[in-house]
């Protein structure tokens, strides 16, 4: 039989050492069926019983794998994203975390939906990332990548921040307040949901500015197009240092009078989802909304 993807990619360490059992059960079902399996390269502590030469980077697994499963929350998605989104890979998740909004496949009962996506029957969805630049004195000084949000905060807690926004060039808006959540449509539903933001599709080319605790009632989440680019500049009579964040996981120190720039990223992350994949099922099984009246 003519296989959809020939190399196939296990990815996510563990929280609990319990949850790899998943991670082995996936190995051996995949291996069974005659596909080249490689592991990541930090399951390696955990999994010592499978053949050390299927444990490789997350760079060379997006060079040669044509199919990633990531095992674990979405965290575990994210973090894979931001390395996966540069190569040409499918990503599909089984959820061992909390909400899963990334994550379809359930750890016991994968079989089926894997089996039939593995034969070809599935839909594709393509997320678009965001880029994060910390620029000084003309240089950037750092820079990484969010699949969900930027987030532009103070290092310390509860301190106010004040900072002009720019939207491709023209100021828009100041603000005093925590912070900002610059996020993408894929990270509507988590920090910026929990700020007040609102849940975009994740078909939309759009971006949405959530301000944190702003110290003035005016202040609103703005959604903006997706190509945009976003410019803050930080107040020079800011105390202390600042941080963008990216995805929780990444933070770029960022200095008073220093600018940071947010715009999307060329890279794209390819999601693969069973065909019977809904996302406002997802949204109304997360987020606990009713079912239909009649």
């Amino acid at each position: 039989m003519n296989k959809t993807f020939k190399v196939i990619a296990i990815i996510g360490k563990p929280r609990d050492p319990n949850a790899s059992h998943t991670h082995r059960t996936i190995y051996h079902w995949l291996d069974a069926q005659g596909y080249t399996v490689l592991l990541d390269d930090r399951l390696n502590e955990t999994l010592t019983d499978l053949p050390e030469e299927c444990f490789c980077s997350l760079l060379s697994i997006g060079e040669h794998a044509d199919l990633a499963i990531v095992i674990g929350g979405d965290g575990n998605m994210l973090g894979a994203a931001r390395v996966l989104s540069r190569f040409d890979i499918s990503v599909i998740g089984v959820n061992r975390g909390n909400l899963g909004f990334l994550t379809d496949l359930d750890p016991d009962d994968f079989e089926g939906p894997l089996q039939t996506v593995l034969n070809g029957e599935f839909v594709t969805e393509e997320r678009f990332l965001l880029e994060a630049e910390v620029h000084r004195h003309g240089q950037v000084k750092s820079h990484n990548s969010a699949l969900n949000e930027a987030v532009l905060h103070p290092g310390q807690v509860a301190k106010m921040i004040e900072f002009e926004v720019y939207i491709d060039d023209v100021f828009a808006f100041s603000l005093r307040a925590d912070g900002l959540i610059v996020s993408t449509p894929t990270g509507s539903t988590a920090y910026s949901l929990s700020g007040g933001g609102p849940i975009l599709s994740p078909n939309l080319d759009a971006l949405s500015l959530v301000p944190m605790f702003p110290h003035t009632l005016s202040s609103r989440p703005l959604v903006v197009e997706g190509n945009c680019r976003i410019k803050l500049l930080i107040s020079p009579d800011n105390r202390g240092t600042q941080e963008i964040s990216c995805d929780g996981q990444v933070s770029l120190p960022v200095s008073p009078g220093d600018e940071v720039h947010v715009f999307q990223s060329t890279s794209k992350l390819k999601l693969v989802h069973p065909k019977n994949y809904s996302y406002y099922h997802v949204l109304r099984n997360k987020l606990g909304w009713s079912s239909k009246l009649f």
